[in-house]
């Protein structure tokens, strides 16, 4: 797929106008607030696995509605003292697999904390192990548009929610510096990672890849693939729900959530990305409020972005937040 979104030096520029719903911040302390009603209870179990260099823990925590959320920690082996940790947030389909997937973070020093996601996990190669146990409204095919009649009830309510108490279960863990996490995804994970470090006011760093979740309005009419496609599906049936439907998507679109993000923050884009627009990206990236930012892009690439390119670029750039 040749270019099909803006061109670069218009990207660069590209400032939308994204509806805030006035009492976004209220929302979002109180959906906090709920959670945190529910012990966090995090368990870490040890795991006998047949690799030298890594420790890995299984991780149960309490998320949304103190639902259990799975995990994986994997550490350097015999670590010791506290160690820097990457929170991971996974795209849109997958589990949190296996433990021997999640090697590159741990072998590079830090201590790997991986948030398996709700109710996903059974379309691609990477299981999940956390059930959903919330139901909705009649929804489309996948996670789009389950509860999209009403911000209480989205799915990304909970996994929003989730996520930012995984940041609080890895911190929780005796071998973790708490004062040293910076959040990483791509894709779905990207677009968490963003709404993470919009919640989470002290993390060290972010790192969203080709994020997912930005921009909803443009991404929705932009382009014709999935996941976003599952909303214009579900609006086709639902003829008259448009502006509530945009109306809920604006409590979780990565937009509104990095005019708040303060931490230092590597984004990532792809020219060619049909899946997530760049136009959508580098929306999300150039309402950054965070001093610190930059953009790595990938001109002749589609969703899969940098791929191991990108995470060489991080491998270089996270250590000066991390061991700082």
């Amino acid at each position: 797929m040749a270019l099909f979104d803006l061109p670069l030096d218009e990207l660069q520029e590209y400032r939308p106008d994204v509806p805030e719903p006035e009492d976004f911040d209220a929302f979002w302390e109180k959906t906090l607030a709920e959670a945190r009603e529910h012990d966090l209870d995090a368990r870490f179990e040890r795991v006998d696995i047949p690799l030298a260099g890594v420790d890995v823990f299984d991780v149960t925590f309490a998320g949304f509605g103190g639902h259990p959320i799975k995990g994986w920690l994997v550490l350097p082996a015999g670590a010791r003292e506290p160690l820097p940790a990457v929170v991971e947030y996974i795209g849109y389909g997958g589990g949190r697999g296996l433990p021997h997937m999640h090697l590159l973070w741990a072998t590079a020093g830090y201590a790997h904390f991986v948030m398996d996601t709700r109710g996903q996990g059974s379309s691609n190669a990477a299981q999940g192990d956390t059930a959903d146990p919330v139901g909705s409204a009649p929804a489309t095919s996948g996670f789009m548009t389950r509860g999209i009649e009403d911000p209480h009830e989205y799915y990304y309510r909970r996994l929003y929610t989730d996520a930012v108490r995984a940041v609080e279960a890895a911190r929780s863990h005796p071998l973790v510096d708490a004062s040293r996490v910076a959040a990483v995804g791509g894709s779905q994970g990207g677009g968490v990672t963003i709404a993470v470090g919009g919640l989470v006011p002290d993390l060290v760093a972010i790192a969203p890849d080709v994020p997912f979740l930005c921009h909803f309005r443009r991404s929705t009419t932009l382009t014709d693939r999935m996941p976003y496609r599952e909303i214009g599906i579900y609006l086709k049936a639902r003829r008259s729900d448009h502006e509530n439907v945009y109306r809920t998507l604006s409590y979780f679109d990565g937009v509104n959530f990095a005019a708040r993000g303060r931490a230092p923050a590597l984004f990532s884009a792809a020219l060619e990305d049909q899946t997530c627009p760049p136009s959508t990206v580098f929306a999300a990236f150039n309402a950054y409020a965070g001093r610190e930012r930059s953009m790595e892009v990938y001109s002749f690439n589609d969703h899969e972005g940098g791929g191991p390119y990108q995470e060489d670029v991080k491998l270089r750039w996270l250590p000066q937040y991390l061991r700082g």
